[in-house]
């Protein structure tokens, strides 16, 4: 006992050298840490508080400065190995800055050094764990597996957090305090105008979800929608919610692929929310060409998606929320998108990016989903009750500060070489 003791001392004491050199220059410092045996540092002299990290285990640190890398940050804070006490956003700035220490390279021997000295952590895994996806990427056995691991974790559990409609992609606000409700409910009234939707036609919705927009639509628009989704437990609430509006007879959602759906020039126009980041860059020329088979002559294709910057490296790594939240996603530069689409054939029409939106959206995601803790927790465990904070709370972060775009393009399939569309955008602000 007296050892282990002794060494549980050691371990805390290298850890605070460690954190010491690491945020030696971090001004102003305004966070405390605490480790596992409650020993650790306020903030600064003078600063507020505004979180404490916690290390909660002494092998944490080596864990996560040896692989150098988000997604074992990532893992270290949904399996509780450390922990944000106060407002989770505000630390994301710290965490990035341990990652990428400015150190000489005396500074950098030292703290390999103690790194190696702290134990290795080998500890069993409860909950929920990394997608295990086989199989070719993006063959569509893989990514009905892919849209599986994560739609299939509860629908009890997204209803917690998203709005009435069940609309999981990025809301369209007038205020920064609006409601999430009346904010979906603009989205999805924005794309049907942008579509220009009309009483009979006939809409495709990509990636449907719950269904929530193909209900939007044919309610208010008068249209005849079908919506697919590779989530068999989306599809079958999605239809019920269907049947209880009594709008079985104007749409339907079915479990198929996009790469599936056969009936050429059989719809009037065609809406993709925050589907086309998961269909992977060598296989946006397939995507673009089956829509543009699908439309009729004159009709219009909505794309909406999260894009990377052109600059955005891959380095190979699999990234926390490729591991843990959307297996194989690969979001493009709205550049690549773009030149996809035309080079199917399409005519771009308008682009427009909704950065803010989506940052204002993940909040109230956040906010709604913490007010269900417990519900949250019941419907999945806790580990992925924090997969989706840390994820949701990262994604704000990165709409906010332009490491992530979110883009509405509006596609045409020209007939004649002409478009159909009016000369103004009057008739989508009215």
């Amino acid at each position: 006992m007296h050892t282990q003791i002794s060494h549980q001392a050691r371990w805390a004491e290298r850890s605070l050298s460690i954190l010491q050199l690491l945020f030696r220059d971090y001004h102003p410092r305004d966070f405390a840490v605490r480790l596992w045996d409650d020993s650790g540092w306020d903030a600064e002299h003078g600063q507020p508080t505004r979180f404490t990290m916690v290390i909660c285990r002494p092998g944490t640190l080596r864990s996560i400065l040896l692989s150098g890398d988000q997604r074992t940050l990532g893992q270290a804070y949904i399996h509780r190995d450390i922990d944000i006490e106060g407002n989770l956003e505000d630390a994301l700035p710290v965490a990035e800055y341990l990652l990428q220490p400015r150190l000489g390279i005396t500074d950098k021997i030292w703290l390999t050094l103690q790194l190696l000295r702290l134990p290795s952590q080998e500890i069993a895994r409860s909950g929920r764990q990394a997608a295990r996806l086989t199989g070719a990427v993006h063959s569509k056995e893989r990514d009905r597996q892919a849209v599986t691991y994560h739609y299939d974790t509860s629908n009890d559990f997204f209803a917690l957090f998203l709005d009435r409609h069940m609309v999981y992609s990025c809301a369209y606000f007038l205020s920064a305090d609006e409601d999430l409700d009346d904010a979906q409910e603009r989205k999805m009234d924005y794309i049907c105008r942008k579509l220009r939707l009309k009483r009979g036609q006939r809409l495709l919705d990509i990636g449907c979800g719950w269904g929530g927009l193909i209900l939007f639509a044919s309610k208010h628009f008068g249209v005849t929608a079908l919506g697919i989704t590779l989530s068999e437990p989306q599809a079958r609430l999605a239809n019920e919610r269907i049947l209880s509006a009594g709008l079985a007879d104007r749409c339907r959602v079915e479990v198929r692929d996009y790469r599936e759906i056969d009936g050429p020039e059989s719809f009037d126009a065609l809406v993709s929310i925050g589907m086309v980041e998961h269909v992977g860059e060598r296989m946006l020329p397939e995507y673009f060409r089956q829509a543009w088979r699908l439309l009729r002559p004159g009709g219009v294709f909505l794309n909406h998606g999260i894009a990377s910057r052109p600059e955005a490296e891959d380095d190979g790594k699999v990234s926390f929320s490729q591991a843990f939240v959307f297996p194989d996603s690969d979001p493009v530069s709205i550049s690549a998108s773009t030149r996809a689409s035309e080079e199917a054939g399409f005519e771009v029409r308008d682009v427009e990016s909704l950065r803010e939106h989506y940052a204002l959206t993940l909040r109230q995601w956040v906010r709604r989903m913490e007010s269900h803790r417990q519900e949250a927790i019941q419907a999945t465990d806790e580990t992925t009750f924090r997969v989706w904070k840390i994820f949701m709370t990262a994604s704000a972060r990165a709409f906010d500060t332009g490491v992530n775009n979110v883009y509405q393009s509006l596609l045409v399939k020209p007939e004649g070489g002409k478009s159909g569309f009016p000369l103004t955008r009057n008739d989508w602000y009215r």
